[in-house]
């Protein structure tokens, strides 16, 4: 009987193709979008600036200003019509014999550059022009004392000659692949709720669960083989994800996603989530009247938990206090989780934690919606 009764939830699932296909193309939409917008965001290398530069003055000097811009790896010299800033060096910046009275370089931005992103593009510049003069005055000393152009010479503009920077304690911060792919997973695989609950409400409405009730079939045995398709299909929608952020999301300039810890802890910690994910979906198919009431209140509870949870806004971005309110919800622990693994190569043990929170989290939920199964199986409703 328990077969059949899975067969049956296969059939159902497999024949609400639009509902299936949400599952799996929305959150790809999303680990692609948000990894390729979050690209630069999340990124720990030094920015880039798209950088044209016209040279009126044709000089030896702009000529060297020129090529040490070019070695600098904050500058991509591209044409005017893709750069972002444009450096104009005006004729006459190169002329020695009127150093007091020579122009200045201008500077143009093109679109809506941020203020605090043009005065770092200032401070690059600035860097190159002042070791230019550095070098012109370190060469003219030179001819009347060695050790007044040495002294010159051994000033460095250079960040990591200058400072040694240390943190306190170290902060592991993902990439922006590595944090798209959990966070959609996660918030992806609790809209299982949508398709769970059309079934459910379509066959307490075609009475199909009271003929089954009528049939001696429990409600344990209802639900459970409503969980197995559900847990599959759940599985299943992990690995596309990881493989889009695998393979697909490299084509779009963005890094790859590795799985640098354990696979069967990832293994198990995704069947915990979709434990987790089930449980819920289930007791809100089981608790509403209709169809639009369950999607609606599975809609708010998955908008809810993810944005508290670190779906919406990651969690290193948010205040301690927010940091610790959002430990209350399960997505947290999945997300988590997969950091763990994704981020860190963490190992079974690490993500043995999150795991159990979620199994008991999804346990408890699955057994209420089977308590409430039964109460409206027995009220005949």
């Amino acid at each position: 009987m328990f077969s059949a009764l899975v067969k049956k939830e296969f059939i159902l699932v497999l024949r609400d193709k639009q509902a299936l296909m949400a599952l799996f193309v929305m959150p790809a939409i999303f680990i692609l979008i948000m990894s390729v917008a979050m690209r630069d965001i999340f990124s720990q290398e030094s920015i880039h600036f798209n950088t044209a530069i016209v040279d009126l003055d044709q000089s030896s000097i702009s000529r060297t200003l020129t090529k040490d811009i070019r070695k600098n790896k904050s500058f991509h010299l591209v044409d005017q019509n893709e750069a972002e800033f444009i450096i104009h060096i005006p004729k006459g910046y190169g002329d020695e014999q009127n150093s007091v009275k020579n122009p200045k370089i201008e500077i143009q931005v093109k679109g809506s550059a941020k203020s605090d992103v043009i005065e770092l593009f200032k401070a690059k510049l600035l860097k190159e022009v002042v070791d230019l003069k550095l070098g012109i005055i370190t060469e003219r000393l030179s001819e009347f004392s060695d050790e007044a152009a040495a002294a010159v010479g051994s000033v460095k503009l250079s960040t990591d000659a200058l400072f040694d920077l240390r943190y306190n304690e170290k902060k592991e911060v993902p990439n922006a692949t590595q944090q798209s792919v959990p966070t959609w997973i996660v918030f992806g695989m609790f809209f299982i709720v949508i398709p769970m609950s059309t079934i459910y409400i379509n066959e307490r409405k075609q009475h199909t669960l009271a003929r089954l009730n009528s049939m001696n079939v429990s409600a344990f045995s209802i639900t459970l083989s409503k969980v197995v398709p559900y847990l599959f299909i759940a599985q299943i929608q992990v690995w596309v994800m990881i493989a889009v952020g695998m393979f697909i999301v490299p084509l779009f300039h963005t890094p790859a996603l590795e799985i640098n810890g354990s696979v069967a802890g990832l293994t198990f910690l995704s069947f915990a989530l979709s434990v987790a994910a089930v449980g819920l979906s289930s007791l809100i198919a089981v608790t509403a009247k209709s169809t639009e009431q369950a999607t609606t209140i599975g809609g708010i509870s998955n908008i809810l938990l993810g944005s508290i949870g670190g779906v919406m806004v990651p969690k290193f971005f948010m205040p301690e206090s927010m940091q610790t309110l959002a430990n209350i919800s399960p997505m947290s622990w999945g997300l988590d989780g997969f950091l763990d693994i994704f981020l860190k190569g963490g190992d079974f043990s690490m993500i043995l934690n999150e795991s159990c929170m979620l199994l008991l989290f999804g346990v408890i939920l699955l057994i209420l919606s089977m308590i409430l199964l039964r109460r409206r199986l027995n009220r005949g409703i």
